[in-house]
């Protein structure tokens, strides 16, 4: 996965685990290609059990009350990433940034990546651009990816039921 300057790729990934955790080490590994994950590297079976506590830990973070408490835990996932970015090309000579070691389990890599995605996408466009729709009934994880920073809902889809629900509460009831 290209890890852009804003992070929005790997907390696309850590948002669409989150909502709809994988049931099987065989799906994790799909939907991590699909992404835009390279997969060269091992895949085992705790694969799964580990991503899914990260996955819990990332949420932790999307639900931090204040940004002290949301950096505070953004950095104990950073500090807890067993590796380091470095450079690598593959033996082809196009050089970029790996975000692990060569051999460590997916897991290991979607902790870097997800940590770090994460830091730079709440670094580069705010604080506050996690959240949890705001729609009643809704728990549903986004990432605020937009221009203005306005984002409070999963999707156009609850912002409008929440629009008429509103709407409703201040016409009154219903006249036959």
């Amino acid at each position: 996965m290209h890890l852009n300057p804003y992070g929005a790729d790997p907390v696309r990934l850590a948002v669409d685990l989150a909502n709809d955790p994988p049931a099987s080490i065989a799906e994790l590994a799909g939907r991590c290609a699909t992404a835009g994950v390279a997969m060269d590297m091992p895949v085992r079976d705790d694969d799964l059990p580990v991503t899914l506590r990260l996955v819990e830990d990332w949420c932790a973070i999307v639900d931090a009350t204040s940004v002290r408490e949301r950096a505070a835990l953004l950095n104990r996932m950073l500090a807890s990433a067993s590796t380091y970015p470095r450079l690598t090309d593959h033996a082809d000579g196009q050089w970029h940034l790996h975000y692990r070691d060569d051999g460590v389990p997916l897991s290991a890599v979607l902790r870097a990546l997800i940590s770090v995605g994460t830091a730079l996408h709440l670094t580069g466009r705010g604080m506050d651009r996690l959240g949890r729709c705001s729609r009643d009934g809704c728990a549903t994880i986004y990432a605020d990816l937009s221009r203005t920073g306005r984002q409070r809902y999963c999707s156009p889809r609850c912002a409008n039921r929440d629009a008429v629900r509103r709407h409703r509460a201040r016409s009154g009831p219903a006249r036959p």
